[in-house]
This record gives C-alpha cells, structure tokens and sequence, in this order.
C-alpha cells in the first residue's frame, strides 16, 4: 500500500443507505471515497457496477465487479474487494495491475448457497423436478420411487463457509456426514468425519448425496470424471454450487442418461452459460439453475458482503493487512 492516504481513492459501488455510506466514510478516515452504487439495486440478483469513465484512471481501490474487459483502465488500482466469492477472471495474470490486492465475500454466502443446494436435494428425492415437468403439461401421472435422507450419508467436497452449512442442514434432516477438504486437519462445523483428497475414491461409493462447493483449481478441474462418477450408487445424488467445472458434464450426461445416477442439480455448469444443445437440459434426472444460488436476496448476505467490505476500507485507510485476501 505504497501510494498515501491523501492521494487514494476508493470508489464504492455497493447498494447503500444513507447510515451505511456514513459508516463507510468514518471507516475510511482521511481516505478520499466516491460512491456510485444505488440503494434501489439492494435487492437485485446481481449488484449493477457502473463507474464514471473519470473515476476509472484515479481508483486506487474499487469494491465491486467491475467489467474484466475494463480492467485495463484501472491503471492505479491497488486493490479490488469484489461483491463475489469468486474472482478467478480478475486473478488471471496480467488482468490487473501488478500488486494488486484482491479480496473476496468468503463467509458472505454460506446460507444462501446451501439452502440452494438442500432445496435441490429434496426435489430430487422426492421426484418434485418431474412433477413440475408433468403439471406444465398438465399431466396426472406417478413419477415413482422416492428416498428419504433418514441414515444416509452426505459427502461434502469441499467443507469451507458453503460446504459448511450445507452439512448443518443434512445433519438436522438425519443424514451423516463426511466432509474432504485440503487440510483434513481442519474441523467445520456439520461435518462428522473429515478427510483429505487422497480418500475421495475411497469415499465416493458410501455416498448417498455428493455437495460439491469447491473453488476452481487445476486439482479441482473434472474432480468427478466418469471413472469417479461410475463409483457412485445408482440412488445418489450429485449437486454442485462451487465451480462448474468441477464435474465432466459429458461424463455426467452419460451417467444419468443410462440410469446410473439418481439426479443431479447444477447451479454452476462447463461452460456457463450451459449450451442449448448440452444433453443436460433435456436430462428428466438433471436439475438447472442460472448460477443464482448465491443472490442477495438474502438480507443476511447482502447484509454480510457489506461487512466485509467495510472492514476491509477500515484496514485499508489504516494500511492494515485485509480481511479475505485471495492467495493467503
């Protein structure tokens, strides 16, 4: 943070009250603040970013997601907080300039996100995805089997803030939990039992639910492939709200076209969006959402990713290390 206060500046585009801006401005001290957000936006799924062509040369810190192809306009940017807990376009070598803080809204989404995936799985389980197919052709017919998540068990790839949560809401409706993550070492609370990547195939045929919530990485890319995907029971149920390449969607198309897969719900896809022409989309075991389960709907994640924020321009003005630094 090499550059002084007095010739900062931060450009806020967060959906503010007027309390919440006053907050801001206090946190950021003698650091100079323009806000281009609206409070009409609080409530949208994504929060619109549009900052004057004027602002984007003088940022030295933005807090929203600003377009990747303006990148290069932002030639005095030391850090970004973005509204996302993703922010693989922005980290791609050569998108910002060198330096650059990048901070995320890790911690913001654990609810949203997992409620998501828990109302997946009991449409899943009980056929609810099919029954709104036959009502949209006003069809009265049984779709068949249902399962209970009573004695199951729910493998939780990736146990961070969503994986998290998510194990919480399967402990309460009797399932048991196992969780992998890169440092087995590390507790989260919902999960019973925690282990490492290297016992994933070990684990995979236990599973009744696999809740995927993993970051994108070269390790993570494909994670359940076909040969993965054949290990798993013909009743389980595969959902992924983390990164849509996490699953070979080809080999996930397959899998549930030969009956070898009880369903699947996606709220994240390879590629996003997912092509007309993907098998996916016409899968009667296969559930679609538009990568909308972390919306700020939610007043506690609207609420949250504003907290961080704030946090952060509090650390920033006073040249503190920040909360949620990507890489650390």
């Amino acid at each position: 943070m090499g550059i002084e206060n007095t010739h900062k500046l931060i450009v806020n585009c967060l959906p503010l009250d007027a309390a919440e801006r006053q907050a801001f401005v206090k946190a950021a001290r003698d650091v100079p603040q323009e806000f281009v957000g609206s409070e009409d936006h609080r409530g949208d799924m994504v929060w619109p970013v549009n900052i004057p062509d004027e602002l984007k040369s003088r940022a030295t810190a933005v807090i929203g997601n600003f377009p990747v192809s303006e990148a290069e306009r932002y030639t005095r940017l030391e850090w970004l907080q973005t509204f996302s807990a993703g922010v693989d376009a922005y980290v791609r070598p050569g998108v910002l300039p060198r330096g650059t803080m990048v901070t995320n809204a890790t911690g913001a989404y654990g609810r949203s996100v997992s409620e998501h995936m828990f109302a997946m799985m009991w449409s899943l389980m009980k056929n609810l995805n099919q029954y709104a197919v036959n009502q949209h052709d006003h069809r009265w017919h049984d779709q068949g089997t249902v399962l209970s998540p009573e004695g199951g068990i729910a493998l939780v790839i990736g146990a961070g803030d969503i994986g998290s949560h998510f194990a919480q809401l399967a402990q309460a409706v009797g399932l048991r939990t196992f969780g992998v993550r890169r440092h087995p070492d590390v507790p989260a609370k919902g999960v019973e039992k925690m282990y490492g990547f290297d016992r994933l195939d070990a684990l995979l045929p236990l599973a009744d639910v696999v809740a995927l919530a993993v970051p994108r990485s070269p390790q993570t890319h494909h994670l359940l492939d076909a040969d993965r995907l054949a290990r798993l029971k013909p009743t389980a149920i595969v959902l992924n709200a983390g990164r849509g390449d996490a699953i070979d969607p080809e080999a996930l198309a397959a899998a549930l076209a030969e009956g070898r897969l009880r369903g699947a719900g996606l709220d994240v896809t390879e590629p996003e969006p997912l092509p007309a022409e993907s098998p996916l989309w016409d899968e009667p075991r296969c559930l679609i959402t538009p990568h909308v389960a972390g919306g700020n709907h939610l007043k506690e994640t609207s609420e949250q990713i504003i907290r961080i924020a704030l946090t952060n321009v509090s650390r920033y003005a006073k040249q503190q290390e920040l909360l949620n630094l990507v890489g650390r």
